[in-house]
């Protein structure tokens, strides 16, 4: 894992691009220059491309310019990130160029540990299917899990849940919100090895999905 001061000393110029919450979020950074940022509450789909063409716009520079790309690979927006991970994948074939992921809680988990939230806390976020996607700070930062309700709700650390991100059923218990605005959180730890190189960008999943094989048969009268 690298830190973000380390990926911007070894590419110069770097495209951000989180689409993990209700707001997409695309930024600019360069060695020697103010980032730049630009988000939209459109729809990844429709807010992506805009969003990088102003980047470069206001830069002045091309796509070609671009040396990598670093991107929030969840959780959150499954539709989002695949979107994203789409467009990547897109301009890493038309042109090769290095790729790095984060992880949405384990920043916000680093960022509420510096703000002064004393441990044992948890940041979660709905994963379906009866549990919460969970980074647990204690003595360090856990990495991120996929739990059950009832333990979640059996517990007694307090619990954190970004205001932005979709939850289709009630917290396990009462949560507390936290903001998730990506260039505030990559700027306050760009010294945390935080970011995974990958050669096939694609959102995060717990495990592989199964699927269920099916065996064609010839349709039969009933005998």
């Amino acid at each position: 894992m690298s830190a973000l001061v380390q990926l911007l000393a070894s590419h110069s110029s770097i495209l951000v691009l989180d689409a993990a919450s209700s707001t997409v979020q695309v930024g600019l950074l360069r060695v020697g220059a103010a980032p730049i940022w630009h988000r939209s509450k459109e729809e990844a789909g429709q807010a992506v491309f805009p969003l990088v063409d102003s980047c470069l716009t206001q830069s002045g520079r091309e796509m070609t310019e671009i040396k990598a790309f670093i991107y929030c690979e969840g959780p959150g927006s499954m539709l989002g990130i695949r979107t994203v991970a789409m467009a990547i994948r897109t301009w890493m074939a038309e042109r090769p160029r290095p790729a790095y992921y984060y992880q949405s809680l384990t920043l916000l988990a680093y960022e509420l540990r510096r703000t002064g939230q004393i441990p044992p806390f948890s940041v979660i976020a709905d994963a379906r299917r009866d549990t919460w996607h969970c980074v647990t700070v204690g003595d360090a930062v856990s990495p991120l899990l996929r739990v059950p309700t009832a333990e979640l709700a059996g517990g007694t650390e307090p619990l954190w849940q970004p205001a932005a991100f979709r939850a289709f059923v009630p917290a396990p218990r009462p949560t507390q919100d936290c903001s998730y605005d990506a260039s505030t959180l990559l700027a306050a730890h760009d010294g945390v090895d935080l970011f995974t190189a990958t050669d096939a960008p694609d959102a995060f999943q717990h495990s592989v999905p199964e699927y269920k094989k099916w065996s064609p048969q010839v349709h039969r009268a009933p005998s």
